[in-house]
C-alpha cells in the first residue's frame, strides 16, 4: 500500500477513550500511518474518562480515509439518529479499504447501513442488539468479514489495530509493533468476558437486561430508518 496510510478517526462526545487510544497508539508506530481525527468542530472532545481529547480536522474538512475507525462509548448511541454523522461514515467508507470498529463503534457502522449481512463484534452487553442493524452478531473478540473488521469491547481496540497491521504489512511487522509496545497481557483473573471462569454472570445478565432497556428503542428507530431507505 503506498504511503501515507490515511487512517480517519471519528470522535464525539462521551466516547470511551480506550477504544480510540490503544488502537491510536498501534497506529502512530504502524509504517506510513497518518492519523485524522475528525469531529464536528475543533473544539476539546470530552470522553468517558473525564479528559478532552483535541480533534485534528472537521468531518468536512477530513481528507479521504484508507481506513475509516469508529471508537465506541456512550456517545454512539447519541449519534445514532444523527444525520450528518451518518453521512460522513458512508462518504467515508464508499472509499476506504478498510471500515473498522471497536467496541460500540460498530452500531454507527450498522447506522449507516455498512454492516447489512456482514459478520461483527461489539462489546458483550450490546452485541445481541447489533442484529437488528442488519449485522450478524458474531462473539469474537475481532471479526473481519471482506474489508470491515470490527472488535469487542474497550481493550480488543488494540488487538484490532495489530490485526489491522498485519493485513496491511504484514505478519512480521505487526509483530515487531506488539513487542515496542510491551503488549503482552496477564490480566490478574480470567473475568473479562461472560464465557470466562471468573465472570459475574449474575452482573453480565444484569447489564444485557440494562442495556436493553436503555438503548434498544434507539436501536430500533436506527433501524426502522434503514428499512425506509
Amino acid at each position: 500500500m503506498t504511503e501515507p496510510l490515511h487512517v480517519v478517526a471519528l470522535l464525539f462526545p462521551h466516547v470511551t477513550q480506550l477504544d480510540f487510544t490503544g488502537p491510536a497508539q498501534v497506529f502512530a508506530k504502524m509504517p506510513g500511518a497518518e492519523l485524522h481525527v475528525a469531529a464536528d468542530s475543533l473544539d476539546p472532545v470530552p470522553t468517558d474518562a473525564g479528559f478532552s481529547i483535541l480533534p485534528t480536522t472537521t468531518l468536512e474538512a477530513a481528507p479521504q480515509g484508507d481506513v475509516l475507525f469508529v471508537p465506541g462509548g456512550r456517545g454512539t448511541f447519541e449519534l445514532l439518529e444523527d444525520e450528518p454523522t451518518l453521512a460522513f461514515l458512508r462518504h467515508q467508507a464508499a472509499e476506504a479499504q478498510w471500515v473498522t470498529s471497536v467496541c460500540t463503534g460498530s452500531f454507527l457502522l450498522g447506522a449507516a447501513g455498512l454492516l447489512r449481512g456482514r459478520r461483527a463484534t461489539s462489546h458483550w452487553g450490546s452485541l445481541h442488539l447489533l442484529e437488528r442493524l442488519g449485522a450478524i452478531p458474531t462473539a469474537e473478540r475481532v471479526v473481519r468479514d471482506g474489508p470491515v473488521i470490527t472488535a469487542a469491547g474497550v481493550s480488543a481496540g488494540i488487538d484490532f489495530a495489530l490485526r489491522l497491521t498485519a493485513e496491511i504489512h504484514g505478519d512480521d511487522v505487526a509483530k515487531r509493533l506488539q513487542l515496542l509496545l510491551e503488549y503482552d497481557p496477564e490480566p490478574p483473573f480470567d473475568a473479562g468476558a461472560p464465557s470466562r471462569p471468573d465472570a459475574d454472570d449474575e452482573l453480565a445478565q444484569a447489564q444485557i437486561s440494562a442495556t436493553t432497556e436503555l438503548r434498544g428503542d434507539v436501536v430500533e428507530r436506527a433501524a426502522a430508518r434503514l428499512t425506509g431507505d
